[in-house]
């Protein structure tokens, strides 16, 4: 065999070999130290340098090497395309060779933190995946050296493949990241549905986000009337003012930080801030997973701060019901010594629109949403007016209606007048009645009696629930005798 055809079974021997050893991992760092050695063993050269491109920066920045090291990995050495020697290579897509004194070249472009000038000699080629930039790679020899242009066919052969290496491990990193992504979206989720503790909540989104985006600092800074401040952090580093100053030029990305806004229905309630120890590229889709999750993290937020809310409300509604039960109690204490049939009736009156009112707050303490069904409200206020009148039976249509808490406390009022107004001249059964009409509310209070005397005036009861109806309720109330006594209030269901 000719050493031509022993030089060429070589090359594609050791073409065999690189390409088996870069594709045995999906690892994108591995996959490109597997390069760095292999191509520098292939090729018997001193070092290897390998690089990636940036395509949404449009730079190539140094990732792998071999017989060498740079000694700040922190800040890793980047040119753009058509930038040094390895850049001309990657712009031009074909290789360059130079056999002696490469660092005197006027392409050749140093980095203090890399020692390139100990090198002569230089092959320099483009790495392609589909016909696009992927990287480029370049080795290196102490002394001179012609490379012959069967080994630039083999350096640019291992190029083609190595391309489709890091294709693959690229793809794989991706779904790496999107796994990372799925994953701090649910957590998220759960945190959410989970406590109802903020601080539980914005510990949750840190976290997650800290490690989705393998970052080393996480906070979350929250809009107040007292101006912005860091309601949570994951990790330190950074003062708490500059973390401000970051959040409120959000949205941005630099070096080693980046951040989002945190916006709720079409305002912005903060921003979430991630930090790094070392310069980094942010690749699009980490700050495509940053603003989802600082979607994501607002709706969290407000989740928690409607509960908290609430919580406070139903407090709220509770201790009121307390005390008006508590004023009650005292005034049918007071029944026991009223003085009168007039002071007697005056009080029961007074009882029971005090205790009307502690229903719709007994059903606001109870309920999840800042509303009350009146259908339930009216028929526990039937229940508890009808007590002590047994010879006068109640009946009930009551439809679903939700009213917020103060149109449901203007109901409950006009219901026990209307009620009360029933027992007391009225006969026989009383109804009631609750429906939608429309875009109306209709609430019919009836008796079998004889229906309202022509030319009445109203009493006491009649004129507050009139009062109640046209001011707090907008709507009319009216007394017509339909075989019997009947009173209908009407008004508009939303306020």
């Amino acid at each position: 065999m000719s050493a031509t055809a022993d030089r060429a079974a070589e090359h594609v021997r050791l073409l065999t070999d690189t390409v088996a050893a870069v594709g045995s991992s999906l690892d994108l760092e591995e996959v490109l130290g597997q390069i760095a050695s292999r191509v520098a063993e292939a090729m018997a050269t001193d070092a290897c340098f390998v690089y990636l491109y940036d395509e949404a920066a449009g730079v190539l920045e140094l990732r792998a090497t071999h017989g060498t090291r740079f000694d700040d990995p922190a800040h890793r050495p980047r040119m753009r395309s058509g930038e040094g020697i390895t850049g001309v290579a990657a712009e031009q897509g074909r290789p360059v060779m130079i056999p002696g004194q490469a660092h005197l070249d006027p392409r050749f472009k140093g980095f203090p933190n890399l020692p390139e000038d100990e090198y002569e000699s230089i092959l320099a080629v483009p790495v392609l995946a589909r016909d696009r930039l992927a990287g480029a790679l370049n080795v290196r020899t102490r002394r001179p050296r012609e490379f012959s242009s069967e080994e630039v066919a083999l350096l640019s052969a291992i190029a083609g493949q190595v391309g489709q290496a890091i294709e693959n491990a690229k793809l794989y990193e991706r779904s790496q990241r999107r796994v990372a992504e799925l994953e701090a979206l649910a957590e998220i989720s759960r945190s959410m549905t989970s406590s109802l503790y903020l601080d539980d909540v914005l510990r949750d989104i840190s976290a997650s986000t800290c490690r989705a985006l393998r970052a080393q600092e996480c906070a979350v800074v929250l809009d107040s009337e007292d101006g912005p401040a860091v309601a949570y952090r994951s990790g330190v580093g950074r003062a708490e003012e500059e973390l401000i100053a970051m959040a409120a030029r959000a949205p941005f990305a630099a070096e080693t930080a980046a951040a989002e806004p945190l916006s709720w229905k079409q305002g912005r309630i903060g921003s979430l801030v991630v930090s790094c120890d070392a310069p980094r590229t942010w690749a699009p889709e980490e700050l495509s997973l940053l603003r989802t999750v600082a979607h994501q993290g607002a709706a969290a937020v407000e989740s928690a701060r409607s509960a908290l809310r609430g919580l406070l409300a139903q407090e709220i509604h509770h201790r009121v019901k307390n005390n008006l039960q508590t004023v009650a109690s005292l005034l049918r204490l007071q029944l026991r010594s009223a003085g009168g049939p007039l002071a007697e009736k005056a009080l029961r009156e007074s009882v029971n629109r005090i205790c009307s009112i502690a229903e719709v707050h007994d059903l606001l303490t109870s309920s999840r949403v800042d509303g009350v069904d009146c259908a339930g409200l009216v028929g526990r206020l039937q229940a508890m007016l009808g007590t002590g009148v047994p010879e006068r039976p109640a009946r009930a249509q009551l439809q679903p209606v939700p009213l917020s808490g103060d149109r449901a406390t203007a109901l409950a009022l006009v219901f026990c007048e209307l009620h009360s107004n029933a027992v007391e001249h009225g006969a026989g059964a009383v109804g009631a009645e609750l429906r939608r009409d429309g875009g109306d509310v209709v609430l019919v209070v009836t008796d079998e009696g004889g229906g309202p005397a022509a030319g009445a005036s109203d009493g006491l009861g009649l004129t507050i629930a009139r009062t109640l109806v046209r001011d707090q309720l907008a709507g009319t109330l009216e007394l017509v005798a339909d075989g019997g006594g009947k009173a209908v209030a009407r008004f508009p269901a939303e306020s």
